[in-house]
């Protein structure tokens, strides 16, 4: 099985919480780089349900996330060391949030901008964007018994970094210079991913390589409010 299967069957058992399906994932070695943060939220599932084989991988997940060390990365490693009791409990405080919403909220969606989280449910709620705003029909009214994290988008130069993180690390010297030229200018976006869809599976190994760099930068601007996330009951 090479690194996209394994990836996608790691993700498949992580949004299903199938925690045998998980662990029979992981038995491959190597693991995708491009997965630590889903995987390291499974086990850590995995660990608050009692499982004990999920141990050993966890050990695994915290040193690779260690050793790759992206941003977000040494805070999922200090959660598995505490689950594992082998660090300090954070004393960040848990919200039932999606980091998944956060990301989308930091880093932009199709429609929306930013938003807020219910810090009591953990519901996310996006703020359209204003050219989309009249397709927003929810009832905004404030309710004084709930209390709001507001999230700000963070602009492109995330993203644009991004790029180039991923442009850097391809073998395959015609590709990066093609997309090299491609994120000059404006409109770098749009351009980088019609240039690398010529190429279905490098397309693919940047949407992984971009949700890891996202779900990672969404944990440390939760940590950076004073919260850390929970994945919330299915």
């Amino acid at each position: 099985m090479d690194a996209h299967d394994l990836r996608r069957q790691i993700r498949s058992a992580a949004v299903r919480r199938d925690t045998h399906a998980l662990l029979s994932a992981l038995a491959a070695d190597p693991w995708p780089l491009d997965a630590l943060q889903l995987v390291g939220d499974a086990l850590g599932d995995a660990l608050d349900s009692g499982v004990p084989e999920a141990g050993r991988f966890a050990h695994r997940c915290s040193t690779e996330l260690r050793e790759r060390d992206w941003e977000g990365d040494d805070l999922l490693a200090d959660a598995l060391d505490a689950k594992l009791g082998e660090g300090a409990v954070s004393s960040l405080r848990p919200v039932p949030v999606s980091l998944e919403d956060v990301a989308t909220a930091l880093h932009g969606g199709e429609f929306t901008t930013g938003g807020r989280i219910d810090l009591g449910t953990g519901e996310f709620w996006p703020t359209l964007d204003p050219d989309y705003a009249d397709l927003d029909d929810e009832d905004d009214e404030e309710d004084p018994e709930r209390e709001w994290l507001s999230v700000e988008g963070l602009g492109p130069h995330d993203g644009y970094r991004d790029m180039e993180a991923f442009i850097a690390r391809l073998d395959d010297t015609t590709i990066a210079d093609l997309l090299g030229v491609a994120i000059l200018g404006r409109g770098a976006f749009r351009r980088f991913k019609d240039t690398l869809g010529r190429w279905p599976e490098q397309l693919e190994a940047w949407y992984a390589f971009s949700e890891e760099r996202q779900l990672g930068r969404a944990r440390a601007w939760l940590a950076a409010q004073g919260y850390t996330p929970v994945r919330p009951l299915p």
